[in-house]
């Protein structure tokens, strides 16, 4: 793989600033966002009343734990525009959550929310090795979802040049891959996978490709992932994290020089890591949920946003801004089986970890009688032996995490291929 390092040159002065100069920036933003919400947002108005805390009360950064959460349920009581802090008619662009677990959550952004987006995903497109010029295939969904024309923004405002295919039809993926040339590519990792799929079914070799970097978010995927997609595109695979509710895709990104973490663009988002059974703050280095305060949004900001999205924080490395680290899971998507925790990224791990096993599986969950049983179907490689990779994945599965599973391996092509983000678990119980 080409090292691919942006030159220091063209960094924001911020990314490597000091950390006094960030918390300096970060405490006036944050007076201001605050103040913001309180005097244009009902619900903040209210919410902040009812904690006895008022903006004014704000004189460090820690004061921020004194404020009440903002949760999805607030969201999705306040729909459509109830959340908007600007009036309607100052709102450039508006996006929204599926809506199929509930009522969809609606964003918003001014004209220079939009230019503040842009500039932050453009930051995390260079952070991952990609200059002004490169070609970028964009297979991130466009539409509702942010991911799409998220990424498409910061794209324009780095230079790129931009195919913007959206997602499916992996056939012709491939294809324009093959005749575009693209240095990278954005795209969720399970749907990656699907893309190198295609490139086999069509005898053509990745490594041989023009990819250089894989972007890739929108859903948890592991190391084990990243090392299989490396070693099969011959690329650097790193991670870019954001949500609709906090802005999109650029709250923060994985450095390609270093691939130690996502470095959490400050100057614009506050993080907060919180024990999720308590609410109550944690330190650096100590696993907890992801709470994000917005720090210059105009149209929609979010105070103390609940992400549900269990990692830590750490120092900088390669920016002077905190790292966080890989996302492990959601605490919604939490499985609890017979009383032990279960992600669906312990189950990637032990099924990458695995001889004779592809990177693709389902998780489907029963209950026939009074316990809750679990299986896990994925695929054999070409050749492998279904019968003996079942019963290794079975007993990896039990010593790691220490629960007896189903493991049921089927023929290539099996299971159902993500055109987005991958649904993992069937809930049957």
């Amino acid at each position: 793989m080409k090292d691919l390092t942006p030159a220091k040159h063209t960094l924001d002065p911020i990314e490597i600033a000091s950390r006094d100069e960030i918390a300096a920036l970060q405490l006036d933003r944050l007076k201001w966002s605050l103040n913001h919400a309180y005097q244009n947002v009902p619900h903040y108005k209210a919410a902040f009343d009812a904690a006895g805390i008022h903006p004014d009360d704000l004189t460090s950064l820690s004061d921020l734990a004194k404020f009440p959460f903002t949760t999805k349920q607030d969201l999705r009581a306040n729909y459509p525009f109830g959340m908007f802090a600007v009036p309607r008619k100052d709102v450039k662009r508006i996006h929204a959550s599926s809506g199929t677990t509930g009522q969809p959550t609606v964003v918003g952004y001014t004209e220079n929310d939009l230019k503040n987006w842009g500039n932050v995903v453009a930051r995390s497109l260079r952070a991952a090795g990609l200059q002004p010029g490169d070609l970028l295939h964009n297979a991130y969904g466009y539409g509702l979802f942010t991911g799409g024309l998220g990424i498409h923004l910061g794209a324009d405002a780095l230079g790129l040049t931009t195919i913007p295919i959206s997602g499916g039809m992996t056939p012709r993926q491939v294809r324009l891959i093959e005749d575009f040339k693209p240095k990278g590519i954005t795209v969720t990792p399970s749907y990656a996978l699907s893309v190198l799929d295609e490139f086999d079914a069509q005898n053509l070799d990745p490594r041989a490709s023009s990819l250089e970097v894989g972007i890739f978010g929108a859903e948890p995927w592991t190391n084990a992932m990243r090392t299989e997609i490396e070693q099969a595109f011959d690329m650097h695979a790193v991670d870019i994290y954001g949500l609709s509710e906090v802005i999109g895709p650029g709250v923060s990104m994985e450095c390609v020089e270093t691939k130690d973490g996502l470095h959490i663009w400050e100057d614009h988002f506050f993080p907060e890591i919180i024990d999720p059974n308590t609410g109550q703050p944690v330190e650096d280095g100590e696993m907890g949920e992801l709470v994000f305060t917005s720090l210059t949004k105009e149209a929609f900001p979010i105070i103390r946003y609940r992400t549900r999205d269990l990692t830590r924080l750490l120092p900088g490395t390669a920016r002077s801004m905190r790292r966080m680290e890989k996302v492990t899971g959601r605490s919604d998507d939490m499985i609890i089986l017979r009383g032990v925790n279960v992600f669906p990224t312990q189950i990637e791990e032990c099924l990458m970890a695995t001889p004779g096993l592809a990177p693709h599986f389902q998780i489907e969950l029963t209950k026939p009688d009074r316990m809750d049983q679990m299986r896990v179907l994925c695929e054999a490689t070409n050749g492998g032996d279904s019968t003996d990779a079942a019963r290794a994945l079975a007993s990896r599965i039990k010593q790691t995490i220490g629960i007896s599973v189903k493991v049921d391996v089927a023929h290539p092509g099996s299971v159902e291929r993500s055109q987005g983000k991958a649904v993992r678990i069937v809930d049957k119980r």
